[in-house]
C-alpha cells in the first residue's frame, strides 16, 4: 500500500505509549517495560493534543482513568491483575451508556442526562480489566455519516482537519487514528463505525447484528433494528480481542443472540480455497475514480494470497435506498423522539429536524413494505454466499469531504443523495444485518485514505478476521500515521 503520492517509506511511528496496540501493550506490561499509569498519561497527553484540532472528545474521564491505572499498577506489580485487557485504554461513543458519566449523544435535549447503568459492553470491558479514558464525539443520535453536533460542533480528520474525520462514531475513528489509545467502541447504525474508519484509515468492524448487546440502550434508543456495536481499532488482532470480550448474550436486549463465547484467529496465512466475490458498485453506485482504482488494486492483492476472486455481487434494488432504508431508518429516528415537541427540537440542527419530519410523514404500512422488501434484500445477500464465502466492495465511495458539511452531493459527475448516497455500500448491510469490516486500502491523490469492505455470511466474523489478517500482513497499513499523532506533545514516552 502507498500513500497518495506514490511512496511506499513509512514515516516514524509516535513515540507515546498511547499509539501502541493493545497486543503490544500487554506485551510490555509483560516485560514491566512501563506501567498502566505510564501508559494512561501519554494517552491522555495524545488525546488532549488531538481533542485540540480535531474535537474529538466529548466528557474527559481523566481522573477516573488515572486512579484506575494507578490501581492496575498496584495489582500488576503484586502479580495479582487480571483480564483479556488489563490496563490497555479504549474511548467509548457518546450513544453508549457509562455510568455517572453524562451521555448527550449530540442533542440539547440530553445536555443534562446521566446514565445510572453502563451499558453492557462498558460493562464487559471493565470486567476485562480495561480502563475508559473518555467519552468520543457524534452526531446528534447517529443520524448522519458525520460527528458535528449542535452540542460539540465539527469533529475534524487527523490526515487533515480541513477534513471531515465522518461519523457518526467520528471522534472514536479519529482518536484512534491519532495515536490516542488502541481501541475505540462505536455504534453503526447505517455506517458509522465504517465510514469514520475508512476516512480516517483504520479497522473498525460491524459485527452481526445482535453478536454485541446494547442495552441498557443508547441515548435516545434510534436506529432500533439497524444499530449494531463494535470496535475500532488500528489491528486486526485488536479488534478480535475485542470482541472476544464484548460478545455476549443479555436478556435485556430482545436482538441479543444467545451464542457462546468464541475466539478469532488472526495469524496470517494464505487465502487458498476462500472464494470472494467482488462488486466495484454494487450494480447502482457512484463511485470517485481514485477509491475504484485503489479498490482494484486491493483486489490483485487478494488474489496475490491465493483468494478465487470473481465479480459478483447480490443484485440489489436501485431503489433500495429511497424504498427500503430511508422508510425503515428515519421512522425509526423519528419514533426514538415521539414524545418531544417543535420547542425541543428547536436547537437541534435543521438536517436532524428535516429526517424527524420524514419519519413522521411516513405510515405503519410504509415502514412494513419497506420491512418485506429488507427481506427481501436479505434473500439476496443468502442466495450470493450460495456462491462466494464473503463479498468485498470499497467502504465508501469517495474519501473524506470537507469539514462542517453533511456529506456531497455528486459523485463523479452523478447526483447523489447528499445524506446517505456517498455511503452506498454500507447501509445495505445493516439492512441485513451481516458482519462487516472496513480496512484501508489505499491513499488518494490528496493524501486521504481509502477503505475496502469485508462482508461475510452471519456470524462468520472467523472468515472476516482471517481476510484481513493476510491483507494486514500484505499491506501493514498500521505503519502509516497522520502528521497529527507524530507532533510533539502527542505523547512522548518512549517505547519500552
Amino acid at each position: 500500500m502507498t500513500d497518495g503520492s506514490g511512496r511506499t517509506a513509512f514515516p516514524p511511528a509516535p513515540t507515546g505509549l498511547g499509539a501502541l496496540s493493545a497486543s503490544e501493550i500487554m506485551a510490555g506490561y509483560r516485560r514491566k517495560a512501563f506501567t498502566p499509569r505510564d501508559v494512561i498519561d501519554d494517552t491522555i497527553a495524545a488525546l488532549e493534543t488531538a481533542n485540540e484540532t480535531c474535537n474529538t472528545v466529548v466528557t474527559p474521564m481523566y481522573e477516573q482513568a488515572r486512579a484506575e491505572a494507578d490501581r492496575l499498577t498496584r495489582e500488576m506489580r503484586a502479580g495479582e491483575a487480571k483480564g483479556a485487557l488489563a490496563g490497555v485504554p479504549v474511548t467509548i461513543k457518546d450513544l453508549v451508556f457509562v455510568a455517572g458519566v453524562p451521555a448527550y449523544a449530540g442533542s440539547p435535549m440530553n445536555t443534562s442526562f446521566v446514565p445510572d447503568a453502563d451499558a453492557a459492553v462498558v460493562s464487559s470491558l471493565k470486567a476485562a480489566g480495561a480502563i475508559i479514558t473518555c467519552k468520543t464525539t457524534t452526531c446528534e443520535s447517529g443520524y448522519k455519516l458525520t460527528a458535528d453536533s449542535p452540542v460539540t460542533g465539527i469533529t475534524r480528520n487527523p490526515w487533515n482537519p480541513g477534513r471531515t474525520s465522518g461519523g457518526s462514531s467520528g471522534g472514536a475513528a479519529a482518536g484512534v487514528a491519532a495515536g490516542c489509545g488502541p481501541i475505540a467502541i462505536g455504534t453503526d447504525g447505517v455506517g458509522s463505525i465504517r465510514v469514520p474508519s475508512s476516512f480516517c484509515g483504520v479497522f473498525g468492524l460491524k459485527p452481526t447484528f445482535g453478536l454485541v448487546p446494547r442495552s441498557p440502550g443508547f441515548s435516545p434508543p434510534s436506529w432500533a433494528s439497524l444499530a449494531h456495536t463494535g470496535p475500532i481499532t488500528r489491528t486486526v488482532a485488536d479488534a478480535a480481542l475485542t470482541l472476544e470480550v464484548i460478545a455476549a448474550y443479555d436478556l435485556r436486549d430482545a436482538a441479543s443472540l444467545p451464542v457462546s463465547a468464541r475466539r478469532f484467529d488472526t495469524d496470517a496465512g494464505r487465502l487458498d480455497g476462500i472464494r470472494i466475490g467482488a462488486s466495484a458498485d454494487l450494480g447502482y453506485a457512484a463511485v470517485s475514480p481514485d477509491v475504484c482504482a485503489a479498490f482494484g488494486k486491493a483486489l490483485a492483492t487478494l488474489d496475490s494470497c491465493g483468494a478465487q476472486v470473481t465479480m459478483d455481487g447480490p443484485g440489489l434494488d436501485p431503489g433500495i435506498l429511497e424504498h427500503t432504508l430511508k422508510p425503515i431508518a428515519f421512522t425509526e429516528q423519528a419514533a426514538a423522539v415521539a414524545s418531544k415537541s417543535a420547542t425541543d427540537l428547536a436547537s437541534s440542527e435543521a438536517d436532524y429536524r428535516n429526517v424527524i419530519g420524514s419519519g413522521r410523514r411516513y405510515t405503519g404500512t410504509d415502514y412494513i413494505e419497506a420491512s418485506y422488501r429488507r427481506g427481501q434484500a436479505r434473500n439476496a445477500f443468502v442466495k450470493l454466499f450460495e456462491r462466494v464465502d464473503v463479498l468485498v466492495t470499497p467502504t465508501v465511495a469517495v474519501t473524506a469531504f470537507e469539514a462542517g458539511q453533511i456529506g456531497v452531493d455528486t459523485v463523479d459527475g452523478s447526483k447523489v443523495d447528499p445524506h446517505l448516497g456517498w455511503s452506498p455500500f454500507t447501509w445495505p448491510i445493516n439492512l441485513a444485518g451481516l458482519p462487516a469490516a472496513t480496512l484501508p486500502c489505499g491513499f488518494d491523490r490528496d493524501g486521504m485514505p481509502i477503505g475496502l469492505q469485508i462482508i461475510a455470511p452471519w456470524l462468520d466474523e472467523p472468515t472476516i478476521f482471517r481476510i484481513a489478517a493476510a491483507l494486514e500482513a500484505a499491506q501493514p497499513w498500521a505503519k502509516f500515521w497522520p502528521q497529527l499523532a507524530l507532533r510533539e506533545g502527542s505523547g512522548g514516552r518512549a517505547k519500552g
